[in-house]
């Protein structure tokens, strides 16, 4: 979906982080409803051998955005266990706990409205974050925050169902949120979470299509991923 996320500069400041985050949080209620009209007999056509594929139209979406909030929902379950969570500050073991009950409820959301269409539990690797350093933390956590806004953003489009389309503008609401959250936490007060890596000559957010998410996201999923039935 091609639209602008505003984050006003000075808002996290003038608001307690928290408070900004608890103001995109979303219900899962009623998730399995969502998937009223879609078809879940679509043809696949060939999948790639030892690889769990998306599938096509509205349901390859929501698999695709499934696998990016599993990878998300992971990441935030092992800073939970690291020993940077364990020393940070409160402010920031509240936000990035609340962080992680986010994503875990998106991960369960979107796991809940596919039912048996959901692609199974992918295998993550994140050898390359070190969980008890704070830089390490909070740059994967703006990586993946960036990541999941810019593929919302550029998946959106291809979303036939104007029902889902609403709930993945709210979704990438939320993640607007995260992103402008731990990048407040990185450069407190600054106006970076609206920076030029992340926003357009026209002042929009950026988009990523399918290719370039999942091959970032590569990185840190083991599990080997056919995309080859979405839009394009």
């Amino acid at each position: 979906m091609k639209k602008e996320l505003i984050r006003p500069q000075g808002l996290i400041k003038n608001e307690n982080r928290r408070h900004f985050l608890r103001m995109g949080t979303m219900t899962v209620a009623g998730a399995g409803l969502l998937l009223m009209g879609c078809n879940d007999d679509e043809d696949m056509g060939p999948i790639m051998p030892g690889a769990v594929s998306l599938g096509s139209g509205d349901l390859g979406i929501l698999n695709y955005a499934y696998a990016l909030e599993q990878l998300e929902a992971a990441f935030y379950a092992e800073v939970m266990k690291g020993s940077y969570f364990a020393n940070a500050s409160a402010e920031e073991k509240t936000i990035m706990g609340d962080l992680e009950k986010h994503e875990r409820a998106h991960r369960e959301f979107f796991k809940a409205a596919l039912g048996t269409n959901a692609i199974g539990a992918l295998e993550v690797d994140f050898s390359s974050i070190d969980f008890g350093n704070r830089t390490s933390v909070l740059g994967a956590a703006k990586t993946f925050e960036d990541l999941g806004v810019a593929a919302y953003n550029g998946a959106g489009q291809y979303l036939e169902s104007a029902d889902l389309l609403l709930i993945a503008g709210k979704i990438v609401s939320v993640e607007a949120r995260h992103a402008a959250a731990i990048r407040d936490l990185i450069n407190p007060g600054s106006a970076d979470f609206a920076g030029d890596d992340i926003i357009d000559a026209n002042g929009l957010e950026r988009t990523l299509n399918f290719t370039e998410v999942l091959t970032a996201a590569k990185t840190y999923v083991k599990t080997d991923i056919d995309f080859s039935q979405l839009p394009s």
